[in-house]
This record gives structure tokens, sequence and C-alpha cells, in this order.
């Protein structure tokens, strides 16, 4: 079961559950596309959809995408233009699609996943890693820094300049 929808400028295939990233900046909460292009409710057969076809979303996130620099440049003519742009956009999550009397609904959303506790654990570990290399490496490297002999040309030169005046 899919839909084909128009948002933002873009068409977007669409079926329950699935996040969409519209370059529109919509209201929090529920929000439905009126603007439905093609419809499926069988494998295999699309067709136009009928007054009564909705496509339900809901509103996860507002943000902005990642920086994109517009640069004009017109050769021996010394002009140089730099400008950035961030275009906004809105995370939604199709939650219901509905026409000829049947509803596809998204299975519910699993609570929050817990990959942020895996990335502490990575990091703990890391840190631990590093401090314990640290500890077999520093008692080394100061016995070898040490051994080294300083040799005094420098110097020399400098009480070789003395003695000529």
């Amino acid at each position: 079961m899919y839909a084909v929808i128009r948002a933002g400028g873009k068409q977007f295939r669409v079926a329950p559950g699935d996040v969409i990233k519209v370059d529109q900046k919509l209201a929090p909460g529920n929000f439905e596309f009126t603007d439905v292009l093609a419809v499926s409710g069988e494998e295999g057969k699309i067709g136009r959809p009928e007054a009564g076809t909705r496509v339900v979303g809901t509103v996860l996130e507002q943000g902005r995408g990642d920086k994109i620099l517009v640069f004009h440049f017109k050769r021996k003519k010394q002009y140089k233009k730099l400008q950035g742009h961030r275009q906004p956009f809105t995370s939604v999550r199709i939650a219901e699609i509905a026409f000829d009397g049947q509803s596809f609904k998204a299975p519910e959303q699993e609570s929050a996943p817990k990959p942020k506790a895996e990335k502490k654990e990575m990091a703990s570990k890391q840190t631990e890693q590093k401090s314990e290399k640290k500890a077999r490496t520093g008692a080394e490297g100061k016995a070898s820094k040490s051994s080294k002999s300083k040799s005094g040309k420098g110097t020399a030169k400098a009480a070789q300049k003395g003695k000529k005046k």
C-alpha cells in the first residue's frame, strides 16, 4: 500500500510508517496532505485517487539542512560573490493512508531507541584505552628522552664570537 503525494514542490512515494523531509514549514501535530497524485492498494496496481483519499502525517521535527555555498564568478572582471544557504525542512511520519473505504495505518512506533547509551559506553571504553596507553608509554618515553645527549654547538659558537671581540 502506497501513495504518491506532492508536498513542498516535490513528489514523494509514501507508505504508512515512512518518514519524509518536506521543504516547507508545517504546524506541529497532525497534517493532512491534500495533493494526492496516485494511490495503490494492491501489488502491481496503481490508480487515480478519488475525492475521499486522505494521507495523514505527524510532524516529528523541524530544522535546517546542510549549508550550500553559492559562488558567483565572472572572469576578467574582478567579480566574486560567495553566499551560503540552509534550506528549512520538516520531518513528517506518514501515519495513515485512506481511500475507497479502506484505511492503512502505520504500526505503533516503539519507544525511543537507545543508541545514545551505546555511544556513551563506547566513549568510556575508548577513554579507558587511551589512559592505559598513556600509562604504558609514559615511563618509557621519559627514559628515552633523558638518554639523548645534547650537543652544545650553539653555545660553543657564541663563546667563540665573544672571544674575537
